[in-house]
């Protein structure tokens, strides 16, 4: 959801947590992407008035049974089951129904008992209840849309009396019925494939044509960048909202123990060192990642379709994490119909069942019709869900790949920044790129990731701030890109008009990568290209216990003082300036 998602111009990756918010519809879809389950507080205090630790148990077991029967019908609605266990989707709906009626019906009788439940208990309670009220609906089957959006839906985004859902879910379509269908030199084609062959084409009014291709998704999405276009409403309605609440970005900064302000200056960090690496001439923005892209080029013939499951396989075999032994379902081949986004969820979690542990069994989502580093990249960030989702051994209230967004989503990268490192491609690939140049094609698309984080944050401080001028200030100052302030040409992401704020959880998430990625090769050795203690490692210093430990004490931990943004500017200053 995620991207991925990564990761990584689709969503990267749409983990287990939003893949349950697209079946409990597009109220939900507002949370798209979300790696933490609803509710998740790792600092509960005992509560009175609970159920006795066996009742809790009970509880927690119709939890599973709900969640694993909503994955199930997750599953068979993206198209890659028709029956599962032999059980058609209507008998898994019944399975879901009683569960989640066994799951009310415990929750509220658990919250008038007597005597008082451990503060763990409380904090498994407080994550069930939010997930029953966030992302396990009580009637499946109305969905708004089980993966793929409702064809035609773009159209209503127009309208001007859409409530936040209505509204994200029209957005959300707008990005199938139309970046799915980029127009270019007379074929259609998805808006991956179309970013990706943005670093491979050679003649630059043919990049421009591709690049100006993207332009009806981007009127959908911010019409003529009036006042009151899909986007402008779209963002006053999440920033009304988090006026209560906080905004994505001040979640994510209070996950690190920050303000917005602090991590708004740490992104501007990042940014200033990435634009001392770039040439003093500035580029037309469909020549950006051209320009960043000399890695992409001389890999593209060795990172073939038919290489990217090989190379991923063999890869997470050399980190101690078989993806075939851990029973990762792979559905990465395009179809008509299919999701526009790319994610990594699960059919069924892990749990204990009769005394045995039985594994949890994840799945990976994708349309990969090209090739290349950068879609290597994003199979890579995928599976880095997989494996982690594999690591869990947890109650179900915790079996899920992060306690915020943040840090699933940058864990999944601390494996993907690999294909862009020498060592990898040698390996993998049989060849590889100069250093240098995967070090430009790795940080060319993690700073577009800080640049739009940097343009979520700034958004949601400033609602009312024209979305294209923002977005051309940062660019030209950071980026050195041509300013071109007719152009929404920001609308790239699917995140942005579903989820606004969350690419946070990628920018700021690359402080966390660079920062994890460091302290593993401190701790085993280098791992770009395999190491059999990987998996063992990671699993029990950051993964094993799920969405139970927040991300800032589990950062502390590992790092043993509090996460900063120097490991990743030192990376990038790595590079040479041309």
């Amino acid at each position: 959801m995620t991207g991925t998602p990564r990761s990584r111009v689709l969503l990267r990756v749409l983990p287990r947590r939003a893949v349950m918010l697209l079946v409990a519809g597009f109220a939900g879809l507002l949370g798209v992407a979300t790696c933490a389950p609803a509710g998740a507080s790792a600092d509960a205090a005992p509560i009175a008035g609970a159920a006795a630790a066996a009742d809790v148990a009970s509880v927690e077991q119709a939890y599973a049974d709900a969640v694993d029967a909503a994955g199930v019908l997750t599953a068979i609605d993206s198209g890659l089951f028709e029956s599962y266990e032999g059980k058609r989707r209507a008998e898994w709906e019944k399975r879901y129904r009683a569960a989640r009626s066994t799951l009310v019906s415990g929750l509220a009788s658990g919250a008038g008992g007597v005597g008082s439940r451990s503060a763990r208990d409380a904090h498994a309670l407080r994550t069930m209840r939010g997930a029953l009220s966030s992302t396990l609906p009580e009637n499946p089957s109305s969905s708004a849309g089980n993966l793929p959006p409702s064809s035609g839906k773009c159209a209503t985004a127009a309208r001007t009396d859409l409530d936040a859902a209505a509204l994200g879910a029209a957005l959300y379509a707008c990005f199938d019925e139309l970046g799915n269908h980029i127009r270019f030199e007379g074929r259609s084609i998805p808006r991956d494939s179309a970013l990706a062959m943005l670093s491979q084409i050679a003649a630059p009014e043919r990049r421009k044509a591709l690049f100006l291709g993207f332009e009806p998704l981007w009127r959908a999405v911010n019409g003529n960048d009036e006042g009151d276009s899909p986007y402008r409403r779209r963002l006053k309605l999440a920033a009304a909202k988090a006026a209560h609440g906080g905004s994505r970005v001040e979640i994510a900064a209070r996950a690190l123990g920050q303000d917005a302000a602090a991590v708004e200056t740490w992104l501007t960090q990042v940014l200033e060192a990435w634009r001392r690496t770039l040439p003093d001439r500035p580029v037309e923005p469909w020549d950006y990642r051209y320009e960043g892209g000399g890695a992409d080029r001389l890999m593209a013939e060795a990172a073939s379709t038919a290489a990217l499951l090989p190379a991923n396989r063999r890869f997470y075999r050399d980190l101690g994490a078989d993806l075939d032994a851990l029973g990762v379902r792979f559905d990465i081949q395009p179809r008509p119909g299919k999701s526009p986004i790319s994610y990594t969820s699960y059919v069924t979690m892990g749990r204990l069942i009769d005394g045995r542990w039985r594994p949890t069994i994840p799945r990976v989502s994708a349309s990969f019709g090209e090739s290349g580093l950068y879609v290597m990249n994003m199979l890579v960030h995928e599976d880095g869900h997989a494996a982690h989702y594999g690591a869990i051994r947890n109650r179900p209230a915790f079996m899920d790949i992060g306690a915020d967004d943040l840090f699933c989503e940058s864990f999944a990268d601390v494996t993907s920044w690999s294909v862009y490192d020498s060592a990898w491609q040698r390996k993998y690939l049989g060849r590889a790129a100069p250093e240098q140049a995967g070090l430009r094609s790795r940080y060319t698309m993690v700073t577009l990731e800080v640049t739009w984080a940097l343009f979520e944050a700034r958004m949601l401080r400033h609602p009312e701030a024209d979305p294209n001028a923002v977005w051309t200030d940062i660019t030209s100052r950071y980026l050195n890109i041509v300013p071109h302030p007719e152009l929404s040409w920001w609308a790239q992401r699917v995140q942005l008009v579903t989820s606004p704020g969350f690419m946070i959880n990628y920018g700021l998430g690359a402080v966390l990568t660079a920062e994890m990625r460091a302290r593993i090769a401190a701790g085993i050795g280098p791992f770009d290209a395999g190491n059999t203690r990987w998996y063992p490692w990671v699993t029990a210093h950051l993964l094993q216990q799920g969405a139970e430990i927040d991300t800032r004490r589990l950062m502390q931990a590992l790092l043993g003082r509090p996460v900063s943004p120097q490991a990743l500017i030192d990376d990038i200053r790595r590079l040479s300036t041309p």
